[in-house]
């Protein structure tokens, strides 16, 4: 939304004067500028539950005054004010409080007696840097709602990729930027001649020969050449589609598979680890042994 002078002219305006005469003056001057939202009090003490009930873009706010003195009614804003933005034009016929009622949080002062074009110009010029700064802080929450929201449906397009992987595929897995597998399912880490954590080799060493203490090598008839060009892949972090391997047993029964992966990156591009699956495509053929 673009800032325009009748948003300016709209905003909340309180003015906070023990003197009846200064609140009326500042009223008319207001009210001839056009502002259409000017309310005001004489009593101190009613200036934290008027911001209560809505905020106030601005605050006109006198120093000096009985029960309670502007430095007062500042601070018990500060509580609710928590954008650390007090909304605060300090009023003062003391020059010496001016600089103390800056570093209580006030964001200008003017001086008595009032100069009405001075005061009319600071009011205007607080006001845009106000409504400004909201605009700026609901557009970051708005971003931050965009970003959560995104994270969502990320997570929930993720957690369904990872459904229909296993669903779908006869093994799985997922390795950190170091080489260490994360997630396994399947002959994985035999296939791709990889080792991992230990708790996770046995998980898929289990998952694969739930009847067998034998721990895969890549010495176990595995094509070499066609493992080798896998791992090149792997290395250089690029994706890649159907990457055939060859098993032969002992028996000369011979295992195909086609094996696809891609790198993870986060959202500055910095590589994460790999993400892969794989798919049996032939089994049960068995090379003919010498006559």
């Amino acid at each position: 939304m673009i800032l325009t002078a009748q948003h300016i002219l709209d905003a909340r305006i309180l003015i906070v004067d023990d003197q009846p005469a200064n609140v009326t003056l500042l009223e008319d001057m207001l009210e001839m500028a056009g502002y259409t939202q000017v309310s005001s009090t004489t009593d101190p003490t009613e200036v934290f539950a008027l911001d209560q009930q809505t905020p106030f873009d601005l605050i006109l706010l006198d120093l000096l005054m009985p029960v309670m003195d502007g430095f007062e009614v500042m601070e018990q804003l500060k509580a609710t004010h928590t954008d650390d933005y007090l909304p605060v034009l300090v009023i003062t016929a003391q020059p010496v409080h001016k600089v103390r009622a800056m570093q209580a949080g006030a964001k200008d002062f003017v001086s008595k007696p009032f100069d009405l074009l001075e005061v009319k110009t600071r009011i205007h010029n607080l006001l845009q840097v106000r409504l400004l700064y909201q605009q700026l802080d609901d557009y970051n929450q708005e971003l931050e709602r965009q970003v959560l929201a995104r994270t969502a449906e990320l997570r929930d397009s993720e957690a369904r990729y990872k459904a229909l992987t296993e669903l779908s595929t006869d093994w799985h897995w997922e390795q950190n930027q170091v080489g260490e597998f994360t997630r396994v399912s399947g002959p994985v880490l035999e296939i791709l001649g990889l080792t991992a954590d230990a708790k996770v080799l046995e998980a898929a060493v289990e998952a694969t020969h739930p009847d067998s203490d034998a721990c895969p090598t890549d010495q176990h008839g595995w094509n070499i050449a066609e493992r080798a060009d896998l791992q090149a892949r792997i290395s250089s972090r690029n994706p890649f589609l159907d990457v055939l391997l060859t098993r032969t047993m002992p028996n000369g029964l011979v295992q195909q598979y086609l094996v696809s992966g891609t790198p993870m990156l986060d959202a500055q591009c910095n590589f994460l680890g790999y993400r892969g699956f794989g798919v049996e495509v032939e089994a049960g053929v068995t090379l003919a042994g010498p006559a």
